[in-house]
């Protein structure tokens, strides 16, 4: 009778168990990640269809502590909150700044620190090195970035007043697209995340320089978490300083030239 009811016992916290690490994921045993898969160095698909970049090796980390796999969900930029809490998938690592109007919709959890930088064609006169630099100028940047709102207030506050010229922004669906643009001369200057930026440039063989020498407005990138979802949001956590503890989180900020967020 003794030994019964210790082997109900242990079956009993044994399915607890399980059914804690269950809840931490909508599907068990995997870690379903939003993001937009065309943002180099960030995230992209390599020759073989692969998944690569910055992000995905922080995805796989943190799913390893959760004894998950990391599966990705390639969702356009504008779209990836809203997914998120459609729940499509448990979080989002996409190179996403973390912003007051983004921590509205879904929780966030800080994990690297960058900054923008700004290119030209390869041959052009312009060598703008600071955002004042682009007071009228037409620029190009990837649609739902936190930049359009900055850059339409430097040229309302600062360009304009200054008789510099206001700065007219278009936004495209995708980075590539901005490239694109660029290169086709409809604009005159791409702002980008500086690890992309500089990714751009190498891609096109030297047809895109990089001008600026500093981070233009850096932020901080977090891991979106969908609000409410309590269980996902520690799991996270927890998995974040474990692969702090284990030094894979600093190796992959190293790898990437990307600087450790603080909370």
């Amino acid at each position: 009778m003794f030994n019964l009811t210790r082997l109900t016992l242990l079956a009993a916290c044994l399915m607890s168990a399980g059914a804690a690490l269950a809840s931490t994921t909508a599907t068990p045993g995997q870690l379903k990640v939003g993001m937009e898969i065309t943002y180099p160095p960030f995230e992209s698909y390599d020759n073989d269809k692969n998944v690569v970049g910055s992000d995905p090796e922080l995805a796989h980390a943190l799913a390893k502590q959760l004894d998950a796999k990391a599966e990705f969900v390639d969702t356009k930029f504008p779209n990836l909150i809203l997914g998120l809490n459609a729940g499509h998938y448990d979080a989002i690592i996409s190179g996403m700044y973390i912003t007051p109007e983004r921590q509205a919709q879904a929780m966030t959890i800080p994990y690297a620190r960058t900054g923008a930088a700004i290119m030209v064609p390869a041959g052009s006169p312009l060598k703008p090195g600071a955002p004042e630099d682009l007071c009228g100028l037409k620029i190009g940047l990837e649609q739902g970035t936190t930049w359009v709102a900055q850059f339409q207030k430097l040229s309302t506050d600062y360009c304009v007043p200054n008789n510099k010229g206001a700065i007219t922004v278009s936004e495209y669906p995708s980075a590539p697209e901005v490239t694109q643009a660029l290169l086709s001369k409809n604009i005159q200057a791409q702002v980008e995340i500086a690890g992309a930026a500089h990714m751009i440039a190498e891609k096109t063989k030297g047809r895109v320089v990089v001008t600026s020498q500093d981070l233009v407005y850096p932020q901080t990138l977090g891991i979106y978490v969908k609000k409410g979802n309590e269980e996902t949001y520690q799991a996270l956590l927890k998995a974040v300083a474990q692969s702090k503890q284990s030094g894979e989180y600093a190796a992959i900020l190293k790898k990437y030239n990307l600087e450790e967020a603080s909370n």
